[in-house]
């Protein structure tokens, strides 16, 4: 027993280093949860090497679809969550999407002054985060079994609300549950993608405001507040993801055969880097584009590049589209150069639309942090609202770039 102790206590200090090295530690409190916190009780049976890795994600709970609909996130998204909420020590605390271990983690960080509860929709992940809780030695947080999407009024207000579920809409029940000066961190979907943001309330109003945001993934909400993409297949392996409310058409045999066309390349000359940034302006600058998609299958044939086998943004137009890749590149700083592929009657015209798009994002937002992101209830004027927006159930995003 004792040997296992001191083999998890190694394992959780190389995980530390390794997230301080990443630069995703940066502040000594994050950084004694994650050494104080025994992860490998919150997933009994797996081999402490597997529970310490920075990118692995824990205890899947699979639906009769074959999708999951919890699992203990990867350390390294904790991680960030936990940086980006800038929880301190004496605060109340919401975790909405529970699995045990992180409500330990914001439980060493808040200390005995402060409170946590962390909230599932599931049983059976209720009932294991409270055996893990229980094994770990913290039994001080509330454990709620409840759908999240009204938030637990018996605890609140919060001063932090960290949410580790793709959420589709921030509920009013967070807001009225939040403090005035608090903070919710919630991994929102939004335009195919989701993005890790954390929100602040702006000074005597009832925007939010993004203080930082991040790429990250989660397994979708359930319960009141679940919300599904509309996926359009092209082919069998190949297909276009939209955001529910989107009223995007495609014509789409012209596009499966634009597919079966050569395709035309053109190539940018500005560095292959941060490409979550790069993405979310594509997104969110101009003309809607959905999020091409392709099965191994796909790229294994020819069929699309490999750069579309986690999602792309795509520009189509009729029966023609493109979307953007790399190559090797000594002369920019990552290696890499940011170029375009383009099928159909129209490849060209199409291909230098979106090459003009991604030169302006070299040229004026080659950054992190570039976009403001605001969040609008439905309680809040939303009439002067210019750029870039989408319609939720409970309010308005906004995303500028300035």
């Amino acid at each position: 027993m004792t040997s296992q102790v001191d083999g998890a206590t190694t394992f959780r200090h190389t995980m530390v280093t390794k997230l301080r090295e990443e630069g995703l530690i940066t502040s000594d409190s994050v950084a004694a949860a994650m050494n104080a916190v025994p992860r490998h009780d919150f997933a009994p049976g797996e081999p402490l090497e597997k529970v310490y890795q920075t990118d692995t994600t824990l205890v899947p709970k699979i639906d009769a679809q074959g999708r999951q609909t919890s699992v203990v996130s990867a350390s390294h998204i904790q991680a960030i969550q936990l940086e980006q909420a800038e929880v301190w020590p004496g605060m109340n605390v919401l975790e909405i999407g529970s699995g045990g271990y992180n409500a330990a983690l914001i439980a060493e960080i808040v200390g005995p002054t402060g409170s946590v509860t962390t909230v599932d929709i599931d049983a059976d992940v209720v009932n294991r985060a409270r055996a893990g809780l229980r094994r770990a030695g913290y039994e001080q947080v509330n454990i709620v079994h409840a759908d999240a999407e009204h938030g637990v009024a018996q605890h609140a207000p919060y001063d932090r609300i960290i949410v580790t579920v793709g959420a589709w809409d921030i509920p009013p029940a967070w807001l009225d549950q939040l403090t005035p000066d608090g903070r919710i961190g919630v991994p929102l979907r939004f335009a195919g993608i989701t993005r890790l943001v954390a929100f602040d309330r702006a000074p005597g109003r009832s925007v939010l405001t993004a203080s930082n945001y991040r790429l990250g993934s989660f397994v979708p909400m359930q319960g009141d507040g679940a919300a599904s993409e509309q996926l359009i297949p092209v082919t069998p392996d190949v297909g276009l993801r939209l955001d529910q409310n989107s009223a995007l058409t495609f014509d789409v045999p012209a596009l499966r055969k634009a597919l079966n066309t050569k395709p035309v390349e053109s190539w940018s000359g500005t560095p292959f880097d941060m490409p979550d940034e790069l993405e979310l302006y594509l997104l969110t600058s101009g003309p809607e584009l959905p999020m091409l998609h392709a099965a191994q299958a796909a790229v294994d044939q020819g069929v699309a590049n490999r750069t579309v086998r986690n999602g792309t943004p795509a520009l189509v137009r009729g029966g023609s589209f493109a979307y953007r890749i790399k190559r090797e590149s000594p002369q920019t700083v990552s290696g890499y150069e940011t170029g375009v592929i383009a099928h159909g009657p129209e490849a060209e015209q199409v291909g230098a639309e979106l090459l003009s798009m991604i030169r302006t994002w070299a040229d004026c937002y080659y950054r992190r942090g570039a976009a403001r992101i605001t969040y609008h209830p439905n309680t809040d004027d939303t009439s002067g609202l210019t750029g870039w927006h989408t319609t939720k159930r409970h309010g308005v995003l906004a995303v500028a770039w300035s």
